[in-house]
């Protein structure tokens, strides 16, 4: 056991009320990351009937969802300066409440301009959050238990698609894409208000008192930041998550689009099928932490667990999509999508859970924060690379399973070359030794 998983004394993860104060916490920021989720998703319900009210192209949707990601990206590596300057309770609840408002000038002024400077800034308020959002839930789970945490995290995603999606959805049809806007951000308030009630930093910070976290943290004194961010399973996990964070922001930016579209459904049906691949995902995401979590407990290796596991949800990923073009019925095409964008989605929980393996535990922020943005880069290229190639396919439906067979062919490769090259036990011990 490293010394970051004996920083709290066994006897005092086990108390009841303290894992029932650990999974409160969870929940409040798991509300937040669905939040978050829907301002991400929201481009993609609205994009039909903003586009044909503004008069804009595929290309142009698909442009302002990667100027999205590029602030998202630059934003990601303010989350280590955010959490050493403020605590993660201030720090949330600023990036929250900037990102609930960022877009309202958009109803006011519609505007393609008005558009790009409102999801650029939103990019750049949520770059920081998904890091801090991660060590704010680390901090209540010991790094052999941050599985499930990690796993409901991500499957905030596949809740807001689930729960949300319709009704932003119906919204949009009945009362318009601006609405839909405005929404969000009563959402994003009424987070606010739950968060400053009820949100407690947990022990495993690395900046929590002795009398909570025991000695074990001082032992572990900060390293030098290339240790952490050359090791091989840092980049050779960053290439994966790149590109099924590509295949996410795909997914984000242009589902509903492709069913409407690609696929012949309505505009209803289409948004309100986001739930498809979103309970697929949820339930792949749940068991998969769960049981990884179990393993690890019963002294199963990181390798295994956090890296063997996912990998192997890739490749499955990527076969189904590679194999996509040749699916000519829709539903079918549908299902194929769901359990290929079920499986990758996988990696992220597990995945992350390892990286935040490789550090001090006052590092994490830091190396969540880079970590997650170099991961955004595949939103920087997929969602405008995918315009291009629909404005210019011989039909949409060609042009949406030609991006999902390229994006497939590429998280194989990547799949593979992780499986060959992470090892986060190895590269712990190389970090901290």
């Amino acid at each position: 056991m490293t010394a970051e998983q004996t920083a709290v004394p066994i006897v005092a993860q086990s108390r009841p009320d303290n894992r029932r104060r650990a999974w409160s916490m969870t929940g409040l920021v798991v509300f937040l990351y669905i939040i978050n989720y829907a301002d991400k998703a929201v481009l993609g319900i609205i994009a039909q009937p903003m586009a044909r009210e503004l008069g804009l192209t595929s290309a142009q949707i698909g442009m302002v969802g990667s100027l999205f990601f590029l602030t998202f990206t630059i934003g990601g590596f303010f989350a280590g300066p955010l959490n050493k300057y403020l605590t993660l309770r201030w720090a949330l609840l600023i990036l929250a409440a900037a990102w609930s408002v960022v877009m309202l000038p958009l109803l006011i002024s519609a505007s393609l301009v008005t558009l790009i400077v409102g999801r650029m800034l939103l990019g750049l308020a949520e770059g920081p959050s998904s890091a801090l959002m991660h060590t704010a839930t680390y901090s209540w789970h010991p790094p052999n238990k941050r599985g499930l945490p990690g796993a409901f995290l991500m499957a905030s995603g596949s809740i807001a698609k689930i729960l949300l999606a319709p009704v932003l959805t119906f919204i949009t049809i009945n009362y318009g894409w601006k609405t839909t806007v405005a929404v969000l951000t009563v959402l994003g308030v009424t987070w606010i208000v739950c968060w400053l009630i009820g949100w407690t930093e947990g022990p495993y910070t690395g900046k929590a008192p002795k009398a909570e976290a025991g000695d074990a943290d001082d032992a572990v004194a900060s390293v030098p930041w290339r240790k952490i961010l050359l090791s091989r399973t840092f980049v050779s996990c960053g290439a994966l998550t790149i590109v099924v964070y590509g295949l996410s922001t795909v997914v984000l930016t242009w589902l509903p689009s492709y069913f409407e579209r690609g696929l012949g459904y309505s505009a209803l049906q289409a948004g309100s099928m986001l739930a498809i691949p979103a309970i697929v995902t949820l339930i792949l995401l749940i068991t998969s932490g769960f049981v990884t979590d179990r393993l690890m407990g019963r002294g199963a290796s990181s390798r295994t667990v956090r890296i063997i596991v996912p990998c192997i949800g890739v490749l499955v990923c990527g076969i189904v999509l590679a194999a996509l073009p040749l699916v000519d019925v829709p539903m079918l095409a549908v299902i194929a999508l769901s359990i290929g964008y079920g499986a990758a989605s996988m990696a992220f929980p597990l995945i992350n859970a390892a990286i935040s393996e490789l550090c001090p535990p006052q590092q994490t922020a830091g190396t969540m924060g880079a970590f997650l943005a170099t991961m955004a880069i595949g939103g920087l290229i997929a969602p405008y690379a995918t315009g291009v190639i629909i404005d210019n396919a011989a039909t949409p439906t060609a042009g949406y399973t030609l991006v999902f067979q390229v994006i497939g062919i590429l998280a194989a490769i990547a799949a593979v070359a992780a499986l060959l090259l992470a090892n986060p036990d190895r590269d712990r011990r190389a970090i901290l030794g």
